[in-house]
C-alpha cells in the first residue's frame, strides 16, 4: 500500500495559525501587522502565485480577522473590571488583533 501524502495546509489556515500563535503569546500589535505584511508579501511573490488567488486569501484572512476582533471586543466589555490583569490581556489581544485587520485591508489593497 502507497503512502498517502499528508494533506497540503491551506495557505490561510497557516497563516491563522501564526498570527493566533503569536497573539497568544502576546506580541506587540506592530509585530502582529508586520507578520500580515510579510504573509501577503510571502503570498504575491511565491512562484505560482496567482494574483486573484492571492486577493481571496488575503480576503479570508481578513474576513476570519474581523470575526476574531468581534470576539475579542466581546471579551473586553465582558472582562471583570475587578481584575485588572483579565482586563489588560483582553485589551492587549484586542489591540493585536485590530492591527492584524488594518495590516490586512491595507494588504488587500496593495498597500
Amino acid at each position: 500500500m502507497a503512502a498517502r501524502k499528508p494533506a497540503r495546509i491551506r495557505p490561510v489556515d497557516a497563516a491563522l495559525r501564526r498570527l493566533m500563535d503569536l497573539a497568544g503569546k502576546g506580541v506587540a500589535p506592530g509585530r502582529m501587522a508586520r507578520e500580515v505584511e510579510a504573509i501577503a508579501a510571502a503570498w504575491r511573490i511565491a512562484p505560482e502565485a496567482d494574483p486573484t488567488e492571492t486577493q481571496e486569501w488575503l480576503g479570508e484572512l481578513r474576513e476570519q480577522i474581523v470575526a476574531g476582533v468581534e470576539n475579542a471586543e466581546e471579551q473586553v466589555a465582558d472582562a471583570d473590571t475587578s481584575e485588572p490583569a483579565a482586563v489588560k490581556q483582553a485589551g492587549l489581544m484586542l489591540a493585536a488583533l485590530v492591527a492584524t485587520r488594518d495590516a490586512a485591508t491595507r494588504a488587500m489593497a496593495g498597500q
